[in-house]
């Protein structure tokens, strides 16, 4: 027994989710196993290196440095001591088919100028859209992002129907932006914040207007040896807490007795436990590590009632040569937004002319790529899993379309690469369990999916609980590493002894 507390802990998945989890409960004396199964931890983040070339497969795009920087303070540690983190200015790169270019600044001058040279009028209009959202910001801050809701009266009360109220839950990004601009250029540009949680800026709530004040005021950052670095940070507190970790153990099912979490089954064996944390998507959870005479106590349509988020398919792409167009972060957008967003969620189709983003990290930390070289993650958003579209016969032809897209954008000579990777949302699903291959398990395209997620806590199996992008408070790097911090400290408060 360590600081009072005898329960033993599984968590599935060593996600950022996972790991702030039980970084916090090992500090409070807890016995915490981490089980992954792929091979190395990180969940969804991994690291792919070849030829001298590093990249990371999955998050790039750092912000809200404080989540992190909690994990380490709740015990007693700093983040800087693990881990280096640096400020991008400018933060992204905005390029659009009409050849302008917005440099996302957080000097509200210098967005003006810039946004002025295609259209005055929603220049004017920029520093009150940035007013709402630095409101909405921290109404989100107050109300939701740090708040575990997990009784009726967490999310029925005076203060929190306030919030709720104020914050438009019915109306879209987009008709929020358009109160603001009018200008297709800006619209996107903002609009795309709703991809962040692997929505439609078309049907998400405005409340993800208040990404812009994360981004232009908190900031956006790079990580010192690529994003992997961070998951490997976590890694390190962990073990150093008494955190056990095994990787390439992939769980079958989840023990229930007499309606309680007693521990999971996996290829080798069974593994008891007071409580399980799964880190993992709550659809796959449900649909295949519970099984059927269980899953009735839940309610097991559950899974049917939730649309999945985007996903995305990725190149990477190592090349001896570097492009005077991109910085760290850089977003290439189509002439019409809103047929992506058709496509994928109304057709379940990759778009003709899609957006492509592209990290291109070696500008900023030159150890990641050979001298002169580039270690290109390319990514264009994709539809989740259905019968409408096939991977494995269409990859190819896809491929090739971003690839011309690109060429005809001056990022020239790809094909011709030393190092050329790809990353479907088959293969996410495969190596993360990710639910029908959605990056952030369920959209966030409706007010119910946004603020009414899959809760933490199982209401009907005692000891089950719940942390990542499905559950509360939502997608997102930061998020869900709040949601791990959320869980633990409830955790921590119920069964002290």
């Amino acid at each position: 027994m360590r600081n009072g507390y005898t329960k033993k802990v599984i968590v599935i998945g060593a996600g950022l989710g996972g790991l702030s989890a039980a970084i916090r409960l090992a500090h409070a004396g807890f016995d915490v196993t981490v089980l992954e199964q792929q091979a190395t931890t990180g969940g969804k983040l991994q690291r792919i290196e070849a030829d001298g070339y590093r990249f990371d497969r999955g998050p790039s795009t750092i912000t809200m440095i404080s989540r992190f920087e909690q994990v380490f303070a709740s015990v007693g540690r700093q983040l800087h001591d693990y881990v280096s983190l640096y400020p991008l200015v400018p933060r992204t790169r905005n390029i659009f088919a009409d050849g302008s270019v917005v440099d996302l600044s957080d000097t509200p001058e210098s967005m003006e100028d810039q946004i002025a040279l295609y259209c005055p009028e929603d220049a004017i209009a920029y520093r009150s859209f940035r007013a709402e959202a630095a409101r909405l910001y921290h109404i989100s801050e107050q109300r939701f992002l740090n708040q575990l809701p997990l009784r009726w009266q967490d999310k029925w009360n005076p203060a929190m129907g306030i919030a709720f109220a104020s914050i438009r839950p019915f109306t879209s990004l987009h008709q929020l932006l358009k109160r603001y601009f009018r200008h297709p250029n800006t619209l996107a540009m903002f609009g795309r914040y709703a991809t962040y949680v692997g929505s439609s800026p078309y049907r998400a709530p405005a409340i993800f207007a208040m990404l812009a004040h994360v981004e232009a005021e908190l900031g956006v950052y790079g990580v010192k040896g690529g994003t992997y670095s961070l998951a490997e940070a976590f890694v390190c507190l962990a073990e150093e807490l008494g955190v056990r970790i095994q990787t390439g153990v992939r769980i079958q099912r989840i023990m229930i007795r007499q309606e309680k979490a007693v521990g999971v089954e996996t290829e080798a064996g069974e593994q008891s436990a007071d409580l399980v944390i799964a880190n993992s998507d709550v659809l796959t959870v449900y649909s295949e590590l519970i099984e059927d005479q269980v899953r009735r106590l839940v309610d097991a349509q559950t899974i049917a009632k939730f649309e999945p988020s985007l996903s995305g398919y990725v190149q990477l792409i190592g090349i001896r040569r570097q492009y005077k167009q991109l910085l760290h972060h850089t977003v290439f957008f189509p002439a019409d937004y809103k047929k992506e967003f058709e496509a994928i969620f109304s057709k379940c189709l990759t778009p003709a002319d899609p957006t492509i983003y592209i990290c291109n990290p070696a500008m900023s930390d030159p150890e990641v790529a050979p001298a002169g070289g580039s270690s290109l993650f390319v990514l264009v958003n994709a539809p989740y899993i259905s019968d409408a579209w096939n991977w494995a016969e269409q990859e190819q032809g896809y491929s090739e379309l971003v690839l011309s897209k690109l060429e005809t954008l001056g990022i020239e000579g790809l094909r011709q690469a030393e190092v050329r990777l790809s990353y479907t949302p088959r293969q996410l699903q495969s190596d993360t369990s990710a639910f029908r291959g959605a990056i952030y398990g369920i959209s966030s395209n409706s007010a119910r999916q946004t603020f009414f997620r899959p809760g933490n806590r199982d209401r009907h199996i005692d000891g089950l609980w719940f942390v990542g992008g499905t559950t509360h408070p939502g997608g997102g790097t930061p998020v869900v590493t709040q949601s791990g911090q959320l869980v633990a400290a409830q955790i921590i408060k119920l069964y002290k002894e």
